[in-house]
């Protein structure tokens, strides 16, 4: 049975996000895997890594029970909005404060390099854009996907990631979104 935590980014309760982590969820339940979801805008945190790296702040329980989530998982599922080219602060605060050295890397006494904690699992990220993914890709570089897949998620050791594009949101059509939450189930069913 395939272990997946499925992780909203998304602020609002009633955004299309949470509809999107819902089929993903749904299908994923359907294929046999075992779910257990973090919604980050539900725990209780400081976003503010207030020391940087030189002071190790005291994890909160919500922040324990997320991480213990995400080691528990073979597959994080992302789910959030692109804005500003980014993901929401409450999101780029939770990775500030679990993704952390000696959690989900080490960095090697006296070398550049460092060793990947997070090794073994898997990574989907599913995006909603009020642009066409092709457009984010092209003239902005993906900034949001390159940050996560890139500079957290594989840098910590989790690979392949898969990327999602929804968009373009703003002024969809009921049919779009109901054809968009089809193809997110879908990827629930197939557990990638």
């Amino acid at each position: 049975m395939k272990k997946i935590a499925i992780i909203n980014g998304h602020p609002n309760p009633y955004s299309f996000n949470f509809g999107l982590a819902e089929a993903y969820r749904s299908g994923a339940l359907e294929a046999g895997a075992e779910v257990k979801e973090i919604v980050i805008r539900d725990l209780n945190f400081n976003p503010n890594l207030q020391f940087g790296y030189q002071k190790r702040m005291e994890l909160e329980p919500d922040l324990m029970k997320a991480w213990e989530i995400i080691q528990w998982a073979e597959h994080l599922v992302w789910v959030y909005p692109v804005w500003w080219g980014g993901f929401p602060a409450v999101m780029k605060g939770f990775i500030d404060r679990l993704f952390l050295p000696g959690m989900a890397y080490k960095y090697r006494e006296n070398s550049v390099w460092w060793d990947q904690l997070l090794k073994g699992k898997t990574a989907h990220m599913i995006t909603t854009l009020d642009q066409p993914g092709w457009y984010y890709r092209l003239f902005f570089g993906r900034p949001s996907v390159n940050q996560l897949r890139k500079s957290i998620l594989e840098y910590c050791g989790v690979k392949p990631v898969k990327q999602t594009y929804i968009g373009i949101i703003r002024n969809s059509s009921d049919e779009k979104r109901a054809y968009w939450l089809k193809n997110v189930k879908e990827s629930g069913k197939k557990l990638k």
